[in-house]
């Protein structure tokens, strides 16, 4: 893969760990502004009630979201490390953001949380496209 693409990937999982940042800081009313714009946009069929079980809900999935970001770029560099035989990795890493992708918009679209679907797509797009355009998930 070639720099352009590392860069991107890099930047992809920065933009996702930033994401879970700014879910976890549903967790305080002092921190819960960017999270609330978010619910705002995504255009759910209910206003954002922050009571302590969907502060602790909303913060948790903001740190799973940043775990997983961080994973990702970890995964992302030891994939690089390997080079030409890093084919598993990066399918393993399509497959477990499929599963992800598929259970997320499915959810978002049957809760009334269409937009997310987007987001999700948008996501998706962002990774797909330096996978398939440098040719990684080809078989060795």
């Amino acid at each position: 893969m070639n720099r352009f693409w590392r860069n991107w990937l890099t930047v992809w999982a920065w933009l996702v760990a930033v994401f879970g940042l700014v879910l976890a800081g549903a967790g305080l009313e002092a921190t819960d502004g960017p999270t609330r714009l978010i619910f705002g946009l995504v255009n759910g069929p209910e206003d954002l009630v922050l009571n302590a079980q969907m502060r602790f809900a909303v913060a948790l999935m903001g740190a799973v979201t940043l775990g997983w970001a961080i994973t990702l770029m970890v995964t992302f560099d030891a994939a690089h490390r390997l080079g030409a035989q890093a084919g598993p990795t990066w399918r393993g890493v399509l497959a477990s953001m499929a599963a992800w992708f598929v259970i997320d918009s499915g959810l978002s679209i049957a809760t009334g949380f269409g937009l997310n679907a987007v987001s999700n797509t948008l996501l998706m797009a962002g990774l797909l496209l330096p996978l398939l355009a440098s040719g990684v998930l080809r078989k060795a």
